[in-house]
């Protein structure tokens, strides 16, 4: 297959999606629609991908990036005029080409690849990746003459009632003979009420010719399904995200309620894991064998080593060593790096800060750019004072330290090995290690107050 290339219609605006975004980058399972119609056509075996831009063209370039070639349609004049403009980018040894709708995400690789053996096995002109469905409304009808080829393509409002009765439709997906393509592309005209060139008409153009036009039927009517608007958009989504969960359910994770689940399609996680109902995994997410992740939590960008547990909390950009435990109710924003054993406990959030192995910070704290070494306890309500209005300071606690509750660490500001700190101080100087370090105002008791000052009591 590696005279084959594939050019995707990517040039469109996409009005019902009612949205500034060109159409084709719209996300489903974490990606643009257009990234998974190349990866199904890159995974079927193509040679080349060149992209069809036009509105928002420099919006799709940086988002595709390296790789794949590009084919400016700065007109918008139908669909055969945009796989002419395809006609100069594609290389000279190309002899095969796959023309794919860059909003159709659902289309699997083992789909593309089937069309392609079937258009080289059949020596045809144009091999149309069709579909049988049960209500074809809307959809242009595949008509067939002799030798199951195919004559024409019949659109709906074209279609007489026989014509109608038809249940193959064609999905807009075909292979072409590189050379019979452009020969046939340069015969068709803007005959028609839009004035646009249609693709749909070279079909007619081969057939007319004598030349070979066969259909190969999908063997999933969904994959053809394009995306057109948001309630489309949604269809797509669920369908790709349950792809991606029954492909980690075969792989040996447990998702205790797929349906209630939510798993971008780059994430990667280990056998022996359970996620539980409500979690969304955004991104590039890893996650390692025998964790337990959820309910209700949100990883984003995030690795994650083994035997970790993070329950009702949101991690982003961050790096989970194995044997942590995180939440309920944590915040890992982005920097945030667990080494071995860490525990994380509930309402603590923690930013660009790296915490060694068998540290805990167990609840109510804020740890903000801070390094914790090893076996380091962090009472409750601990809070790393680490902005003066203008700049970010560093605090460093060193390994065994331990850390009373309510304490204050203005930073910049160092904990020595070792060290402990009392409950309830405000610590602006170094700690050495070893050392006891109290820094909060003596007690006063005032004897017999509240009898004396009955008045000032209630109306505190």
């Amino acid at each position: 297959m590696n005279n084959t290339a594939a050019v995707i219609l990517a040039a469109g605006k996409g009005t019902r999606m009612r949205s500034k975004t060109p159409k084709v980058l719209h996300k489903v399972a974490g990606k643009p629609l257009v990234w998974h119609v190349i990866n199904a056509a890159q995974g079927a075996g193509v040679k080349e991908v060149v992209v069809v831009v036009g509105h928002g063209a420099e919006g799709v370039k940086n988002t595709l990036g390296e790789g794949i070639k590009f084919a400016l349609q700065s007109e918008q004049l139908g669909t055969a005029h945009a796989v002419m403009q395809a006609k100069d980018v594609l290389s000279p040894e190309i002899e095969n080409v796959m023309v794919l709708c860059g909003d159709t995400p659902l289309l699997e690789a083992v789909t593309l690849e089937k069309l392609i053996q079937t258009h080289l096995a059949k020596k045809a002109a144009c091999t149309i990746l069709s579909a049988q469905v049960t209500n074809p409304t809307g959809y242009g009808r595949i008509i067939r003459g002799d030798g199951g080829k195919v004559l024409k393509i019949v659109e709906e409002k074209d279609a007489d009632e026989s014509q109608k009765a038809i249940k193959e439709i064609n999905s807009g997906t075909y292979c072409f003979t590189k050379n019979e393509l452009f020969k046939a592309l340069a015969k068709i005209t803007p005959d028609n009420a839009q004035g646009e060139y249609y693709l749909t008409d070279v079909i007619s153009v081969l057939s007319d010719d004598n030349l070979g036009v066969f259909s190969c039927i999908a063997d999933n009517p969904k994959e053809i399904q394009g995306v057109n608007d948001r309630v489309h958009l949604a269809a797509a989504e669920k369908v790709l995200r349950m792809r991606k969960n029954i492909a980690l359910m075969q792989n040996g994770v447990t998702l205790i309620d797929p349906d209630t689940t939510y798993i971008d399609y780059d994430v990667e996680i280990g056998p022996d894991t359970t996620i539980y109902p409500f979690t969304l995994l955004q991104g590039d997410v890893t996650i390692g064998a025998d964790c337990e992740i959820g309910p209700s939590t949100t990883l984003k960008n995030t690795s994650v080593g083994e035997n970790t547990t993070i329950t009702r909390s949101v991690v982003i950009d961050s790096n989970i060593g194995s044997g942590c435990s995180v939440g309920p109710f944590a915040y890992l924003r982005p920097g945030t790096v667990l080494r071995q054993d860490v525990k994380i406990g509930d309402f603590v959030e923690v930013k660009k800060s790296d915490i060694d192995d068998g540290s805990k910070v167990p609840h109510l704290s804020y740890i903000g750019d801070s390094t914790i070494g090893k076996n380091v306890n962090v009472g409750a309500g601990t809070i790393t004072c680490n902005y003066d209005g203008k700049n970010k300071w560093p605090t460093v606690i060193e390994d065994g330290a331990f850390i009373g509750s309510n304490t204050n660490l203005v930073a910049p500001v160092k904990v020595g090995k070792n060290s402990v700190i009392g409950a309830g101080s405000t610590i602006t100087k170094d700690i050495p290690q070893n050392s006891l370090a109290i820094a909060r105002q003596k007690q006063k008791n005032i004897l017999d107050w509240k009898k004396k000052n009955k008045k000032e009591c209630r109306d505190l």
